[in-house]
């Protein structure tokens, strides 16, 4: 699937994992378990990674207790584990491109829900600790709201029922098997961001498979209002336009823009897309863009390229 179907979907709603998609959770419960192992004469695996990751509370503490032989009952391990895990909850960074996906999302007005094997307290509790994301969901369901934790589609078609919208037509992000596998039993595109190292062959019934968030580069395009230049536009062809882009704070780049109606927004009425040529390290939401066109270049086509992105101009 290319970059540019994915995108489709962002305009329509997103479904997000949060442990390994939005927060480096991973890197915090294995040292906790290093250290909760020790005490038993144990040492912690870091391969056992992938057989709990994307697990569900109850899961993951199974096969805990079960692969290390561990000389406690599951309800005993998870009642010593999470007192432990919730002291280090303000410890857990976000990922890269996690805060400029959810604010790009936000920005843009799509949907956007929370669907964790965690439960919807534990959820909250890790949420509280990054400023804003709270309000920019508007739907978080955690696993002991559903009948079944990811594999199962449960988590996503009640999020996708609490959004109003058709599970089709939603995106899901993931990093996990089991929440790849929910994705796309859920009847959803389903884009893997696979949080553990050299596993993605793993990830084959993903739509799309990428390194990081910041692949999503969503900060590059700009759907500009185009409510004060009803009349302009129509007076301007559709197709691709070159010239300059112009921020306050941040210098003039060369820029091309599209004027038209993008399949892949789903756009009903002319908008104006422009791509800034540079490489920016953070995004510019709020700041004030001023274009200049020079020229026209040629009509909207599609344009598919041999690689994992593909842009409409």
């Amino acid at each position: 699937m290319s970059m540019s179907n994915s995108l489709k979907k962002l305009s329509s709603c997103v479904l997000i994992d949060l442990d390994g998609t939005l927060i480096n959770t991973d890197g915090v419960v294995s040292d906790i378990l290093r250290k909760y192992l020790s005490k038993y004469g144990k040492q912690w695996d870091g391969r056992e990674a992938l057989k709990i990751v994307g697990k569900t509370p109850l899961e993951a503490a199974t096969t805990i207790v079960e692969d290390y032989g561990l000389p406690c009952g599951v309800d005993e391990f998870n009642s010593e584990f999470y007192p432990l895990f919730s002291a280090q909850m303000d410890k857990i960074k976000s990922l890269p491109g996690a805060n400029r996906l959810i604010r790009h999302l936000n920005g843009h007005g799509v949907p956007m829900a929370l669907a964790s094997n965690s439960s919807r307290a534990n959820i909250e509790s890790k949420i509280s600790y990054h400023q804003g994301w709270k309000d920019c969901f508007s739907v978080i369901i955690g696993s002991d709201e559903v009948s079944k934790g990811k594999p199962s589609p449960d988590l996503f078609l009640e999020a996708a029922r609490k959004l109003n919208k058709d599970p089709g037509e939603c995106l899901v992000i993931e990093d996990s098997v089991p929440g790849v596998l929910a994705g796309k039993a859920a009847g959803a595109t389903v884009i893997a961001v696979p949080s553990l190292p050299k596993q993605t062959h793993l990830y084959t019934s993903a739509d799309e498979v990428i390194n990081s968030l910041l692949d999503l580069k969503p900060e590059k395009w700009a759907n500009l209002s185009t409510k004060d230049y009803a009349e302009e536009l129509v007076e301007h062809p559709s197709g691709v336009y070159f010239g300059w882009a112009g921020l306050a704070t941040r210098g003039v780049f060369k820029m091309v823009m599209s004027i038209g109606w993008n399949p892949y927004f789903n756009n009903t009425e002319k908008t104006i897309e422009p791509w800034l040529l540079h490489d920016f390290t953070e995004d510019f939401y709020g700041e004030e863009l001023c274009l200049i066109i020079v020229g026209y270049i040629r009509p909207e086509v599609s344009i598919h390229v041999v690689s994992s992105h593909c842009f409409y101009l």
